[in-house]
């Protein structure tokens, strides 16, 4: 059975889409600063893809899927489609840690979470921290918490005695 002209027009269409959207279009290529620092953009593609077409019958009842002579008649058809492409955040790698900035606004609560252990762990230097170390009882079969305050860090006394 011969193929029908409308899928000509969906696979040109698709191999084009597949040209234009890749890898590199969702994860970006890196760009090096001058601190040494990595960033990488991220991004959110969309597409969306349309195609239709119809075809012409003669006085005889024949279509264009008929007699692929003489008699075969015209098939008109068309497709289309649309791209978009926004940035959702930037991925920075560097000075030993790796950061993700998102670009909307309204992640700025996903950003308090992702700040929060290291607050918390800057609030626990300055009262003098104390470093948890996690004792497996064997015999017991469950893990135990103990608290040994930090040689490094400076003593909190709340009465302020020593």
């Amino acid at each position: 059975m011969a193929e029908h002209p409308i899928q000509g027009l969906m696979k040109t269409a698709m191999e084009s889409i597949k040209d234009m959207v890749d890898v590199n279009t969702v994860v970006g290529d890196p760009v090096e600063t001058s601190d040494g620092s990595v960033i990488i953009p991220i991004s959110r593609v969309s597409f969306g893809f349309a195609a239709g077409g119809g075809e012409y019958e003669s006085s005889r009842g024949q279509t264009s899927m008929g007699d692929e002579g003489s008699n075969a008649l015209p098939f008109a058809g068309g497709s289309g489609a649309g791209v978009s492409i926004q940035p959702v955040a930037f991925l920075v790698v560097g000075n030993e840690q790796v950061r993700l900035l998102p670009v909307d606004s309204r992640a700025f609560y996903d950003r308090l979470i992702d700040l929060a252990p290291q607050v918390l762990e800057y609030v626990n230097s300055l009262l003098g921290g104390e470093k948890k170390v996690f004792v497996d009882r064997r015999e017991d079969n469950h893990v135990m918490n103990q608290s040994q305050p930090r040689q490094d860090a400076p003593q909190y006394n709340p009465q302020g005695r020593k």
